[in-house]
């Protein structure tokens, strides 16, 4: 079996897919106009999709006070001082600094504007191939 979505409960789904399609280089493939306000966000490769809802079922979680550990949203960044530096002129707040791991995978936390965790990850070598 292939993962179809990853769901996450937010204040602003309209306003937090259009963030994240302009400084995240995402594209909307289904959106709901009416409550909840779902927004399926496929990645450049088209191989993750993420759902962006409202559903007052549910709490939202509040993701600012949450670690990073919990939760964060990781996308590929092959030059990861770059794009953390154009992030953080694009509203994000830094998490932390740069850091490397055992693996001599570089990783960096930041927030988006509504407390989402957003990780950049420079690989050593990718996780998967093909």
């Amino acid at each position: 079996m292939n993962i179809e979505h990853i769901a996450i409960n937010v204040p602003d789904p309209v306003a937090m897919a259009h963030w994240y399609t302009t400084h995240l280089g995402m594209r909307v493939v289904r959106a709901i106009e009416e409550p909840p306000h779902t927004r399926f966000l496929a990645d450049r490769a088209g191989r993750v999709v993420l759902e962006l809802y409202h559903q007052t079922a549910a709490a939202i979680p509040d993701y600012a006070a949450q670690h990073p550990f919990v939760l964060h949203i990781a996308f590929v960044a092959p030059d990861i001082e770059l794009e953390r530096n154009r992030l953080l002129a694009a509203g994000m707040v830094a998490d932390g600094d740069i850091q490397s791991n055992p693996a001599g995978d570089r990783l960096a936390f930041l927030r988006d504007p509504w407390g989402v965790v957003v990780q950049l990850v420079q690989r050593s070598r990718p996780l998967v191939s093909g």
